[in-house]
């Protein structure tokens, strides 16, 4: 056990469980000096804390990520501080910490732009300088409420409100500005030394469209120089792989109002699409799925007795026809349960797999929508599987193995699995819950390394499996799922003849390994920078003349790539050869084949690569070999 030096009536050891947050609460009111060095969370740790007063806890730290929130988490407030400064008339709403960083939701007459960044930024380092003690006391809803009505500010008031009487609030007292906050921080701005301010963007008040549009500054803190340094300029490399900006580059899609959160692809993202599309479509075929396609617009009981009504009926867009509400579809199960209906159906045909590159829609609020990444059309590679439970742990096992060897062949190593549990707000029984769970548990703790346990934030009909990938910036992505559904078949009145000629309801695994493959190629395109792999580059090959007496020779040669099933076009244009070159190499084509006197003398092409590598004179049936490797 870690061992605690504290005055008189204090806790002498810390369980080995505790967190560093749950010691700094437990000892933020007390006057103490304490170290503590052992387990805390199952790994080593070497830490002191040090009470001068109610408020003041200085944290050194080694390895701790809870020490770094704190940090980030006193930076919120110091945004705060800030605002209020410059812009007096500004309502502070709340300023949570985030991965890497942490945010703060504000209320500003004035339309923040980059350069005010710089403004706040420069307030903020001059309140770190001064120094100044952050003073924390405990009060009830009253007392806050109290505080905030007399300072104006609605947002915390509101928050108030939601707080059942009787629980104490901390207030934290910076200065002039006071902030409301479950802590700790920092209990001095000295330690306050790594940060900036990173972006702005429009967020609204609790996420609801219908609530006003707040301004969101985000922010980023480190321990060291060193690590703030290498964070920014990941950023920085993130900037230029924005999948948007490169999206225009690379003539692949384009948005416009007319169409909000909707794609238009162009033909070169069209057949990055396709590729995709093809690769999926391969996999589950040998894999024994029939793929279908199902209707876009389905009666609204459809959806309210599958349950996705009463839980997704405001991202739902409707239409109506002869007095009849429908909905747009926002997701393909229902549907796909429609199709294991028709006909009798035997335990002998179990399992039956169900995909479909099935095109949903939902009504994501404007401000969310983030080019590919978010949007309000998308194409899901959607299955789902009917079977028995005796079948389940087999199927799980399957799909666990076929979307690891998915996410590899796409170039991902760093790949993180979560369980997801129940959720607050479900249908089906707690014993449907326990046995659901049970299972998943079981089939992860047999199958993969390690897993962590997501509480409450399965799907409203069943816990589910979720599949992160870490990209080349370090950002994780949730991709695919795997989702275990007892109810929704139920709901549905889906069925089968069991072993004992009764009928028996099916179970349903729901399955994404792309998700969104809108999204999936956003995420694609940002992880390689645009160099996407060569199989699925949209442009593999481009041939390049020098002269136009090289022309006849090159459009023999585009023939021979074309043939052989390369994606090849030819650059005839009246440019020199080295301006064609570099336009080519801007544009991320893997390779351009360069056709010369000498290249036409010899029968022979020349190839440029995208990274610099240079083969002259070369045969183009042993290049055409070479490449057949990659495709």
């Amino acid at each position: 056990m870690p061992k605690i030096t504290l005055p008189d009536g204090f806790k002498k050891e810390i369980p080995e469980n505790t967190t560093l947050l749950e010691v700094t609460k437990d000892i933020s009111n007390s006057l103490a000096k304490i170290a503590v060095a052992g387990k805390i969370n199952g790994q080593l740790r070497d830490l002191s804390v040090v009470i001068e007063n109610d408020s003041d806890i200085e944290i050194i730290k080694k390895n701790d990520d809870e020490g770094i929130d704190i940090v980030r988490h006193s930076f919120a407030h110091l945004i705060g501080h800030a605002i209020k400064q410059l812009y007096p008339e500004s309502k502070m709403a709340i300023g949570p910490v985030i991965k890497n960083g942490f945010y703060y939701d504000i209320e500003c007459d004035k339309n923040l732009s980059l350069d005010d960044l710089t403004v706040i930024e420069k307030k903020i380092k001059e309140l770190t300088k001064t120094n100044y003690k952050v003073i924390r006391k405990v009060v009830s809803p009253q007392e806050a409420m109290d505080v905030f009505l007399e300072r104006n500010e609605p947002y915390k008031q509101e928050i108030i409100k939601e707080i059942p009487e009787g629980q104490e609030i901390a207030l934290y007292y910076h200065q002039e500005y006071i902030d409301m906050c479950r802590g700790p921080h920092v209990p001095n701005t000295k330690f306050l030394k790594h940060f900036k301010l990173t972006k702005v963007s429009g967020a609204y008040w609790r996420g609801n469209s219908d609530n006003k549009m707040l301004q969101r500054i985000y922010g980023t803190a480190w321990d060291t120089k060193e690590e703030l340094d290498n964070y920014i300029e990941k950023i920085e490399i993130a900037k230029k792989s924005d999948h948007r900006k490169i999206g225009k580059q690379q003539d692949l899609f384009h948005f416009q109002e007319e169409a909000p959160g909707m794609v238009f692809w162009h033909s070169k993202g069209w057949t990055i699409y396709n590729i995709l599309k093809d690769y999926i479509r391969n996999i589950t075929l040998k894999n024994g799925y029939l793929e279908v396609n199902t209707p876009q617009i389905l009666d609204r009981k459809l959806w309210e007795k599958s349950g996705h009504w009463d839980k997704f009926g405001d991202m739902i867009f409707t239409t109506s026809s002869e007095k009849k509400e429908y909905a747009i579809k926002p997701m393909n199960c229902p549907a796909h349960v429609q199709i294991f209906n028709q006909g009798l159906k035997s335990y002998k045909d179990l399992p039956i797999k169900i995909s479909e590159f099935g095109l949903v829609h939902r009504n994501e609020p404007s401000g969310t929508l983030h080019g590919l990444m978010r949007a309000r059309q998308f194409v899901q590679d959607d299955a789902h599987i009917f079977c028995s439970e005796a079948q389940l742990s087999e199927e799980i096992k399957s799909l666990i193995q076929m979307t690891f060897s998915v996410y590899k062949h796409f170039g991902f190593k760093d790949i993180s699995i979560a369980l997801s549990t129940r959720p607050e707000k479900r249908v089906g029984s707690e014993e449907l819950w326990d046995k659901s769970e049970k299972i998943l548990k079981k089939v992860l703790s047999d199958n993969v390394d390690s897993f962590s346990i997501q509480e409450g934030e399965g799907a409203f009909y069943g816990p589910k499996i979720e599949f992160s990938l870490t990209d080349s910036l370090d950002r994780v992505w949730q991709c695919g799922t795997i989702q275990l559904d007892f109810s929704m078949p139920s709901a549905l009145t889906a069925s089968y003849v069991d072993e004992t000629d009764n009928k028996a309801t099916p179970v349903m695994i729901h399955r994404a390994i792309l998700g969104s493959i809108e999204r999936f190629i956003g995420i694609l395109i940002e992880h390689y920078g645009g160099k996407l792999p060569f199989w699925l580059s949209p442009q593999q090959i481009i041939i390049a003349n020098i002269a136009d007496k090289h022309v006849e020779f090159a459009v023999e040669i585009e023939k021979m790539f074309k043939e052989s099933g390369f994606r090849c076009s030819l650059d005839l244009r009246n440019e020199k050869i080295g301006y064609k070159i570099r336009e080519h190499i801007i544009a991320k084509i893997p390779y351009v084949v360069i056709i010369g006197e000498k290249e036409v003398s010899s029968r022979s092409i020349s190839v440029r690569e995208h990274d610099g590598t240079e083969h002259k004179l070369i045969s183009a049936d042993d290049f055409i070999s070479k490449l057949s490797s990659k495709k």
